[in-house]
């Protein structure tokens, strides 16, 4: 039997580089995403005027916050930038920019920015714009937690999905057939997957009771995570701690997320 012949030295050398390759390109992906990262000025200008790359104009108005609560006079130059984006229809540039403006909400120019903010259709603004007050953060925390629907009326239960199948807002994931007269959908608020048929299809259920839980959507918890980023206490934490273990459906991304949430909330809790 003939032993193997070696590998040629380039393709050793192919082999060797994958891991490093893979490492450095994980390095890089992080750096490029970790709101930690300082900023220049130069930068701050630039990722808060043009909007095309999100993560960055993310990334720039949370620098922008921390400078803010420092109190630096500098952050005043971008305050026009930061009143546009609150108008944007990216929620996630609105959720950014109401944390922001919290920073400084004595400042003229945010006030009627902030007073229309508490209308925002999008729960997360609203929550950031009353960051001082529990209910905001009660907001946040129910955003991470699976929705319970319950049953509009007495009747016979027919599922229209099934369980692990993806949801969006507004959709009907039941319909329920009373004694007399049409059925009656069983709608979902909320975007994720239906993670749990509470009854068996076709069967009886009264008025009240609940029919499914719906988890939420990977998008929803990841705009959670990163608002309560910024304003979490302990109250959120084991929500969080859950998400930073590792849930299944969810990205890895979103647990490093999770992961960041929980020791920015344990760094601002500590003495």
């Amino acid at each position: 039997m003939h032993s193997p012949s070696p590998l040629p030295p380039k393709r050793n050398l192919a082999i060797a580089l994958v891991p490093i390759l893979l490492v450095a390109i994980t390095f890089l992906f992080w750096y490029q995403t970790w709101f930690g990262r300082e900023l220049s000025d130069q930068d701050m200008t630039q990722y808060l005027t043009d909007a095309s790359v999100p993560h960055k104009t993310q990334h720039a108005l949370t620098q922008l916050a921390e400078r803010m609560a420092r109190g630096d006079a500098r952050a005043r130059q971008w305050y026009p930038q930061v009143i546009r984006l609150a108008a944007t229809p990216e929620p996630g540039f609105r959720v950014m920019a109401a944390w922001a403006m919290g920073q400084d909400n004595k400042a003229e120019a945010f006030r009627p920015v902030l007073l229309k903010l508490l209308t925002d259709p999008e729960p997360m603004v609203r929550a950031l714009v009353r960051f001082g007050d529990a209910s905001g953060r009660s907001e946040l925390r129910a955003l991470l937690e699976p929705f319970p629907l319950v049953a509009p009326v007495a009747g016979e239960v027919k599922y229209r999905f099934g369980e692990k199948d993806p949801v969006r807002s507004g959709i009907a994931v039941a319909r329920i057939q009373p004694a007399s007269g049409d059925e009656v959908d069983v709608t979902s608020p909320v975007a994720g997957r239906l993670e749990q048929r509470a009854v068996r299809d076709g069967g009886q259920v009264p008025a009240g009771v609940m029919v499914a839980v719906i988890a939420p959507g990977e998008d929803q918890v990841w705009e959670s995570l990163r608002a309560l980023y910024l304003v979490g206490t302990a109250e959120e934490l084991p929500a969080v701690d859950r998400y930073s273990r590792g849930v299944e459906g969810y990205s890895e991304m979103l647990r490093h997320q999770a992961v960041s949430t929980a020791e920015a909330i344990r760094k601002r809790k500590a003495p």
